[in-house]
């Protein structure tokens, strides 16, 4: 593989990211099989892999830690910390108290004294992003991380976190990880170049679009594997129009769609790795086939016309919704507030 630069880190990364959510409960529940996706992965050239704390309660960060025994000094290894880990309300979000609880249990579950990149799993609003960033810091100063990301960040908190950085002598976010597909190219917009502006490197979750770029999904067909039932866009017109436009246009290029997608994934210049999530071994083999597929400029010309840049075919039900669309309270004033009519 041709090893990419992680923003301005210094650190050499493989273009396919390894991501283990599928490994645990939520996916593959069996640890051996999920160790022998691991190390295929290994053994192909991929040496990036992604996980998070919240992946099967801690499970993925353990299949992990057992599969790179022996093995851990030539990966760069990932994790992420924001999401529930307990009934306690303080087993969650990015506030100081919790970060350092929760990265001693990733080291943990992981087997390792340090973390590559410890990302920030979702914006917390709860919690002063110089905090966050001053808890950061400190575990960098300390060795037990070398670098820190965030996943999933609006393009403003992107750049005010840059500027807390700057002005309080704090660590950088050196990543970023953002939903990327042909059905959903919003990034291109703001984050890919702003990205690009402060050196910072990206890695794509879902570039198979939660796998209605497989294929298995088609227009008038009933979804049938255990995620059709969760994810509302698998039944989304729209998205599944743009698919059926896809679909030829990949058979016609001699390309499978899977491949087409990854290769549209990593295309873009502001795109450091695309993460995969294979949960069987022939998930990995198929994605793996398709490793050194590239597209010229007819085709990716072609893609333009069937999904524009920077417009996302509607939405990801995981994508970031900020606060003050959650909060009914933050877009409307109170009765009293109101002019009378």
């Amino acid at each position: 593989m041709k090893y990419r630069t992680l923003g301005r880190t210094g650190i050499q990364v493989s273009p396919y990211c390894l991501g283990a959510m599928m490994f645990g409960a939520i996916g593959n529940p069996d640890h051996d099989d999920s160790i022998r996706i691991i190390h295929k992965a290994l053994d192909s050239g991929i040496n990036f892999i992604d996980t998070a704390d919240v992946y099967s309660r801690g499970e993925s960060e353990e299949i992990v830690g057992k599969a790179l025994k022996g093995r851990r000094d030539n990966v760069v290894l990932a994790t992420k910390v924001n999401g529930t880990m307990g009934e306690d309300p303080n087993q969650r979000g990015t506030s100081r108290r919790w970060i350092m609880t929760a990265v001693e249990d990733s080291l943990r579950r992981l087997g390792t004294d340090h973390i590559d990149l410890y990302q920030l799993h979702r914006l917390d609003d709860t919690v002063d992003l110089e905090d966050t960033l001053s808890a950061l810091t400190d575990l960098v100063r300390s060795g037990k991380v070398r670098a820190v990301g965030s996943s999933a960040f609006p393009a403003s908190t992107i750049v005010e976190a840059q500027w807390i950085a700057e002005s309080r002598g704090l660590q950088r976010l050196r990543t970023e990880q953002p939903a990327y597909s042909i059905l959903d190219r919003g990034i291109e917009r703001e984050i890919l170049p702003i990205a690009q502006k402060y050196g910072i490197g990206t890695l794509v979750w879902s570039p198979l679009a939660q796998g209605m770029l497989t294929g298995r999904y088609r227009k008038g067909q009933q979804a049938d594997t255990h995620r059709g039932g969760l994810f509302k866009h698998y039944r989304d017109e729209r998205r599944l129009d743009a698919v059926e436009q896809l679909i030829p246009l990949a058979e016609r290029s001699g390309i499978k769609l899977t491949h087409l997608a990854m290769a549209f994934a990593v295309s873009h210049p502001g795109v450091t790795s695309a993460i995969i999530g294979p949960r069987t071994m022939g998930h990995l083999d198929d994605l793996l086939a398709g490793a050194d597929t590239t597209l010229d400029d007819a085709l990716l010309d072609e893609i333009d016309a069937i999904v524009a840049p920077g417009t996302d075919v509607g939405r990801l039900d995981m994508a970031y919704k900020p606060q003050a669309l959650q909060q009914v309270g933050l877009r409307r004033r109170t009765l009293e507030e109101r002019p009378a009519a």
